[in-house]
């Protein structure tokens, strides 16, 4: 062990003299002490290169480790890494020590730098320093032998060595878990689109390799791909399984695509499973539901389905038993691809857990003045968004004198409503709308607003789905002149159309923007054009762009800014040179599009380079328009990471322009929507009582946003901001912006019968299409009221529904490992008693209060003897519970647990199908011994479920009948519609077997 040395002086003395022996020896001592006497080696440093330089001296990699170490503590990292590389396997990449940890890590960033350059430039990567790489590689090798497998795995995927990110996983002792490992990191970390794709193509590769593959990441893998025909045959291998299992998991790998919402993919993957052999001539006969919801689609749609359908018809004949079993499955997979199945389901599971409160309607509606358009109109909204996809359309039967004061564009509002109502109806949705469809020839008979309405409503019902109805539209679209008509006509299309590219739709749409050069028709046919076109980044951006310099009429360049901007979803660095020539245009309202298409090319990625040019925009335009989109954009681009936005946008939100405080809100809301995030409430809840009053709404609809589906128990500022909103919806002074903020949020608070919350991101971390294109489109409802509707897009159900192989809903229990309380429905507003209660709420309020006191103070003193335990639990479980009746809080609220004196159960006992929660999802647990078992453990969305007990009589869930009794009661048709309306109106109370009671009274 060397002594230690006090002075550098004779070492370095000894480097002058010309025996070798002697340098060697000063070295070694001066690379031992380097840390304690760099500052005096530092003087010699030129002496010491000279021997590194010396091509005959033999420790010249002595010499530069010295050198190194000396640069490193003088803070010259790059010089000190370059003398690293000529010290070769002298410098020890397992020391322990913060010299060559920090090199490492200096090496790794250079490394990485060098070889994405290369990519960017195509080059070939051939001029990076072979010395860098061989520290790169021996820290590769070294976490591998150490099996920090993840930390190899990320280095790897950083520098863009697949070679060794493939030999981490083969070599790890988890290969499953690795690959999704790198799933995750190539989604997180990855900025470039084409790199990404790269990695997913080895993982594809790899997973195919493993000894049992896990097909659901393989297919999820080749989705973001774009990769229809690998889909298709691992779809099909799974279908001619012999075994049930394998048939379960093509039908959950099926649902989980499904989610994804892609249309176009789906279609093609639809299309590309082959057809069952041998088989004899067409003989439809429906086996089950989904089926014949496939053939019962309209004549277009007859064309591509019909192939599996007949195929399973003709299963029953002459085929041979494996043949008739796969052409059975296929049936089922077409259903579950077209998106069938999945929308039959969650019309059936929104109709019979239907919990939203008509009185909360009924007030705003009493609360509204008949005089302001804007507040009438917003109740119509908050109406569609509360019902959306329950089929119950209630309120507008009960209401509809009140309703028809609607004129004009009110009117088509309101007629259009009732496709987010019926949203998913595709059955009947064609019927339901025809009373105000356009009837035959160019003018019909009724208001072209109502007609318009009616198309945009059924473009809403088939939103994403609307193979069956592009047709009509088209030919509606053809046969019209009128602008309104063809203006809804224009986004029905879209709607249904959705990111099909369909090349003759174009045209159709393309034909009313040139020919008509109308404000009103050019704005939607802009729109619709992205909707069309969704991701594709074709060249008819540049169409639309040139299009949009030619026209003077602003409505219609700002639809066409927004469709660029949908066409570009996305493709990230791909749409670069579009967003750049956007961005940098004279025109206002293009570089306002610019924002969205920043916004959607990268969405999700919380790309710091998008962020950046954002902020630049938000603080630096001189447009209010620009500068409030680049904030509201930001929502978009980081709702991947939604803990990030708060903080983000906190300074803008405080900003002196009420349109950057606005965009902060809506960046908020758009990125936290149902996470409930409290940072996110935290940021809105001044802005909710801000000076200007467009502030206020953006901020209530944004709050309404974060927390749907949060419940007062999780956070009490839920029950503060649903009084809040009473409030102003019943104050008469509340200026207008405001009120219909407060409307809108009421509806969103409250959607889907308090039944869907707000997702942007699939349980697999893709982003859901439609509901990104949704909320983009949605916050155009600054200038045009009526796409508020295509905040339905985004909704998605929160619900458990498991299935079993014949894909119906089986009957069993599951657990969630949380009191009961946490997670209920929110309490109905007041129990059923006088509408009086509704207009004097403060009256009610403050006599009932006393003389309930009063009651409860005698009741108490005859129960003491029953023993003060139950009055002390009782005040414990109603401390923080909302009251039944809105008058008396305090005394309900003490007296109704005082007769169950047994504490809150820790549990609760859920059945198929059953509500759950964003927030619940990772408590749900299932029963050990159950029936049925999960194919892949998923706390919510559709689960297919194994049978361990087939033998068994199979008790279904009751979902089915009331479903299909919705589906008809909601139609419209004249018989039903009591029955309909009653249906609705018990969903307050709870039991619903009295309906006919109910009724007769």
């Amino acid at each position: 062990m060397a002594t230690m040395v006090s002075s550098a002086g004779a070492l370095l003395a000894m480097l002058s003299e010309n025996h070798p022996s002697l340098k060697l020896h000063a070295l070694s001592n001066l690379n031992a002490f380097a840390q304690f006497l760099w500052p005096e080696i530092s003087t010699s440093i030129p002496l010491i290169e000279s021997l590194y330089e010396d091509e005959e001296f033999s420790q010249r990699a002595l010499a530069a480790l010295v050198v190194s170490k000396v640069f490193y503590f003088l803070g010259e990292l790059n010089d000190s890494l370059a003398y690293a590389l000529g010290a070769g396997p002298l410098f020890d990449v397992s020391e322990d020590s913060d010299y060559v940890r920090t090199l490492l890590d200096k090496a790794i960033d250079e490394y990485a730098s060098l070889r994405n350059k290369a990519a960017e430039s195509k080059e070939e990567a051939a001029n990076i320093d072979h010395r860098l790489e061989a520290i790169v590689e021996r820290m590769l090798e070294k976490c591998i032998l150490d099996g920090r497998y993840q930390q190899a795995m990320g280095m790897a995927i950083e520098c863009r060595r697949l070679d060794k990110l493939e030999e981490a996983v083969m070599r790890s002792d988890n290969a499953p878990g690795s690959l999704s490992y790198c799933i995750k990191v190539s989604h997180s970390y990855v900025n470039r689109r084409e790199y990404r794709q790269e990695v997913l193509r080895l993982l594809v590769r790899v997973y195919q390799k493993l000894p049992s593959p896990d097909f659901l990441s393989i297919c999820q893998c080749l989705m973001f791909l774009d990769q229809p025909e690998g889909v298709a045959s691992i779809l099909e291998k799974l279908l001619r399984g012999e075994e049930k299992d394998d048939a379960l998991l093509s039908f959950q790998i099926a649902f989980d695509l499904v989610e994804n919402e892609h249309q176009a993919f789906l279609l093609n993957v639809r299309d590309r499973l082959s057809k069952p052999k041998s088989q004899p001539p067409e003989q439809p006969i429906s086996r089950e539901p989904e089926s014949t919801s496939t053939e019962n689609t309209t004549a277009s749609e007859d064309v591509q389905m019909t192939d599996g359908t007949h195929g399973s018809g003709a299963a029953v004949g002459e085929m041979d038993p494996i043949e008739a079993r796969y052409a059975e499955r296929l049936t089922k997979m077409r259903g579950i691809l077209s998106g069938e199945t999945s929308i039959q389901l969650t019309l059936q599971f929104l109709y019979s857990h239907n919990k939203s409160d008509l009185l909360i309607l009924k007030t705003i509606k009493q609360s509204v003045e008949m005089r302001n358009s804007v507040c009438h109109s917003a109740t119509i909204y908050a109406n569609a968004i509360m019902h959306a996809g329950t089929t119950v359309d209630t309120f507008l039967r009960e209401n509809l004198d009140w309703l028809s004061r609607a004129t004009n564009w009110a009117k088509f509002s309101a007629t259009a409503g009732l496709g987010v109502i019926h949203r998913g109806h595709l059955q009947q949705g064609r019927s339901l709308m025809a009373p105000y469809l356009p009837q035959g020839g160019a003018g019909g008979g009724g208001s072209p607003y109502s007609e318009g309405g009616a198309l945009y409503a059924l473009g809403l019902i088939h939103a994403n789905h609307g193979e069956g109805i592009k047709q009509f539209l088209r030919d509606s679209l053809r046969s019209t002149n009128v602008e309104v008509i063809q203006h809804g006509a224009c986004l029905g299309l879209g709607l249904a159309a959705l990111g099909t590219a369909d090349e003759d739709i174009f045209e159709d749409i393309k034909n009313v923007l040139y020919n008509t050069d109308s404000a009103v028709a050019g704005e939607a046919a802009g729109i619709s054009m992205g909707l069309l076109m969704v991701g594709t980044a074709s060249e008819k951006a540049a169409e639309m762009l040139a299009y949009a310099h030619e026209t003077q009429h602003e409505k219609i360049i700002r639809g066409l800014a927004l469709g660029i901007a949908l066409t570009v979803y996305g493709r990230e660095e791909e749409a670069d040179t579009l967003i750049e020539q956007m961005t940098r245009d004279q025109d206002p309202i293009l570089r306002y599009g610019g924002m969205y298409a920043l916004a959607l090319a990268y969405r999700g990625t919380s790309n710091n380079k998008a962020i950046r040019q954002l902020l630049h925009f938000a603080v630096s335009d001189v447009s209010d328009d620009v500068r409030r989109t680049a904030v509201l954009a930001l929502g978009f681009v980081l709702y991947s990471e939604p803990e990030q936005t708060p903080r983000i946008v906190s300074l803008l939100s405080e900003s002196y322009n009420p349109h950057v405080r606005y965009g902060a809100a809506l960046a908020v809301g758009i990125s936290c929507a149902g996470t409930g995030l409290s940072e996110a409430i935290s940021l809105l809840e001044p802005l909710t009582s801000d000076v200007v009053d467009f502030v206020r709404q953006g901020a209530l609809i944004a709050m309404a946003m974060v927390m749907v589906q949060t419940t007062e128990a999780m956070d009490s500022r839920v029950g503060t901001f649903r009084r809040q909103l009473e409030k102003i919806i019943l104050d008469k002074h509340e200026d207008t912006m405001s009120k219909m903020g407060a409307i809108i949020a009421s509806g969103i608070l409250d959607a889907g019968g308090r039944n869907v919350t707000i997702r942007l991101l699939s349980k697999s971390k893709h982003d859901k299409v439609t509901a990104v294109v949704g909320l983009a489109v949605f916050s155009q409802f600054w200038y045009w009221y009526p796409l508020i509707y295509f905040v339905s897009l985004a909704f998605s159900p929160t619900a458990f529904v498991g299935l079993n192989y014949d894909l119906k809903v089986p009957k069993f229990e599951f657990l969630s490992h949380a009191k009961p309380s946490l997670f209920e429905y929110p309490k109905p507003t007041t129990a059923p008693t006088t509408t009086s209660a509704v207009k004097l709420p403060t009256a009610v309020l403050s006599t009932s209060a006393k003389a309930k006191a009063r009651a409860k103070k005698e009741t108490e003193q005859k129960e003491k003897s029953a023993g003060s335990e139950a009055s002390g639990s009782a005040s414990a479980t109603g401390k923080g519970k909302s009251s039944i009746e809105k008058e008396g809080d305090s005394m309900l609220v003490d007296n109704l647990p005082e007769k169950k004196v047994e504490p809150e159960p820790s549990f609760e006992t859920l059945t198929n199908p059953a509500r759950v929660v964003p927030a619940q999802e990772k408590i749900i647990k299932f029963l050990e011994g159950s029936r049925y078992m999960p194919v892949k453990m998923a706390p919510s969305g559709f689960v297919l479920l194994k049978d361990l007990r087939p033998e068994e009589p199979e008790v279904l869930s009751l979902t089915d009948a009331p479903a299909s009794a919705a589906a008809n009661s909601a139609v419209g048709s004249t018989a039903p519609v009591q029955q309909g309306t009653v249906a609705a109106m018990t969903v307050d109370e709870e039991p619903q077997p009295p309906q006919p009671f109910e009724y007769t009274s």
